[in-house]
């Protein structure tokens, strides 16, 4: 009976309806890192041979973890939320666990090898405003322009420089009434603000900062406007 059995699936295997399940990976290649949340949606469908008995167990062990996927109505498309957190990017690989006929358990790794979904960092600040209403102290005032990070465990703030926000004598004269008062390199931890102390001799001034960190691509010079300036009244 046993050699009966195996000669059907090996038989059906030949055709649409068959003793296997295949998976394809429906996921995006990569994702913009959201640091607030953490999470990212991943998706999968499902397809199974007729000698393949319900229920069909699908699960994410890329990460070392068996995250378990849900179907729809269907059992066609699986999805899942996949936690993930001061990382650049995560793996992906299927694991399919299934019955033929009550049988006999299989399961099946999809891709052989995993994948890899890159995480790129959202913007940095591109704006910030230092409230220069009361009173300065000793000369000057003071504030921070804050900074987070989500795609390392520890990024590191390099350096850092002003400078002035056009070409114009103004935009030149406005800068040179900024400096910096944090001293290098920073320590910045994942999904954790970390502020680049400023102080400006003028009530009203602007400039641009620009910082150099340890992370790849646009991330390594990034350029924020600070504005000193004071609060509108109400």
């Amino acid at each position: 009976m046993r050699k009966s059995f195996r000669l059907t699936c090996g038989v059906a295997a030949l055709v649409l309806a068959g003793c296997s399940v295949q998976v394809q990976n429906k996921t995006p290649d990569k994702f913009q890192a959201n640091p607030d949340i953490g999470m990212y949606p991943i998706k999968a469908t499902v397809t199974a041979g007729a000698m393949v008995s319900q229920p069909i167990y699908l699960y994410d062990v890329g990460s070392g973890q068996k995250i378990p996927l849900k179907s729809d109505p269907t059992g066609t498309h699986w999805s899942a939320m996949l936690p993930v957190h001061c990382q650049s990017s995560f793996k992906l690989q299927y694991l399919a666990i299934w019955r033929l006929q009550g049988l006999a358990t299989k399961q099946k790794l999809f891709p052989p090898q995993p994948i890899v979904v890159k995480l790129t960092p959202p913007p940095l600040i591109q704006e910030a405003t230092i409230d220069t209403s009361g009173a300065p102290k000793k000369g000057v005032w003071e504030g921070g322009v804050d900074y987070k990070f989500g795609t390392a465990r520890n990024t590191q703030i390099t350096g850092a420089s002003i400078e002035p926000l056009g070409k114009t004598p103004a935009d030149v004269r406005a800068a040179k009434q900024i400096r910096i008062v944090s001293t290098f390199p920073i320590n910045a931890e994942c999904d954790k603000s970390t502020a680049i102390t400023l102080a400006s001799s003028v009530r009203q001034a602007q400039a641009k900062l620009v910082i150099h960190t340890s992370l790849p691509g646009k991330m390594a010079k990034w350029s924020t406007k600070v504005t000193f300036q004071p609060k509108p009244s109400a």
